[in-house]
């Protein structure tokens, strides 16, 4: 039997696929509005740890899938993931002027140019997982996968955690508050991203609830690292501005617990996704990776 790869050697490769895939399916800047195209690629290529993408691949190549089919999903969380950080770094929103090592959107081009390279991003997500010929699904597969993401990036995902986030104060804000926010803006797209993975597989009823309840506790876990990591590492390693959360004076899971106490729940999440995965009938290794790797980064 060959050896498994790991997921250190299949991680960059995953990313250059992502990259790959997106060179060839997003407009060029050479064609009009030229702005716009050259925003869009500036947002999505080359950009990030492609931690969604990973989690598509690792799922779908679990249960059987190959890479090639799950280039399609694997982008458009991707693509998603781009839109709801150049609008989440307006100065309407989080006002922030550093993503992934450079300038934000608004900050190297202008803000109308970021809103409407997040709408294009957006719908290009849409565009691909709809029409993508390499995704081998039948067509209720298919559609059952843009609804599943059309409900991340709406009110029940990604805009409803912003728009809680936007309320948010430390002054007034419990634990429950914050993992809500927290379920929505951040978990909302992980659990998006592994149960993509496996619906391109055709999993059962069965693995994806369990995968499902998996990925709640890791985008979970996900976000309480990196509100420990926004407020205790410097701007140049985490690749954007730190203690943003802190200065804007929102609430965060390292503000509330405190450093320790915010790791320790961390490690508890991970525990019980780890735990959920106990007995399943697939290979796991690369999901229990992407799992560590969640409570262990360091940016």
């Amino acid at each position: 039997m060959p050896e498994r790869s790991s997921l250190e050697d299949l991680w960059p490769a995953w990313c250059r696929r992502v990259d790959d895939y997106l060179e060839r399916n997003l407009p060029l800047p050479e064609g009009q509005p030229g702005q716009l195209h050259t925003a869009m690629r500036y947002s999505s290529i080359g950009a990030g740890k492609r931690f969604r993408a990973a989690l598509v691949y690792a799922a779908g190549t679990s249960l059987g899938a190959a890479e090639a089919a799950l280039d399609v999903p694997a982008c458009a969380v991707e693509l998603v993931h781009a839109f709801s950080l150049v609008h989440d770094d307006l100065p309407a929103m989080d006002d922030d002027n550093l993503r992934r090592g450079k300038p934000t959107c608004h900050r190297a081009f202008d803000e109308a140019t970021a809103i409407l390279a997040g709408d294009a991003l957006q719908t290009q997500a849409f565009e691909i997982l709809a029409s993508g010929l390499e995704l081998s699904v039948t067509p209720s597969e298919r559609l059952e996968m843009l609804a599943l993401l059309a409900r991340t990036s709406g009110a029940a995902g990604l805009a409803g955690g912003q728009a809680i986030d936007l309320q948010a104060t430390t002054v007034d804000a419990s634990l429950d508050t914050v993992e809500r926010m927290h379920a929505l803006k951040t978990g909302s797209l992980i659990r998006a991203s592994v149960s993509l993975g496996a619906l391109a597989a055709s999993a059962s009823a069965e693995i994806l609830t369990t995968l499902d309840q998996f990925a709640q506790n890791l985008g979970l876990a996900y976000q309480v690292i990196d509100d420990v990591l926004d407020g205790t590492v410097d701007t140049p390693i985490l690749g954007k501005d730190s203690g943003s959360d802190r200065d804007a004076d929102k609430p965060t899971y390292l503000s509330i617990l405190g450093e320790h106490d915010a790791r320790q729940f961390a490690g508890k999440l991970h525990h019980s996704a780890r735990q959920i995965l106990t007995g399943a009938p697939f290979d796991t290794q690369l999901l229990l990776a992407l799992a560590r790797f969640t409570i262990e980064r360091s940016h």
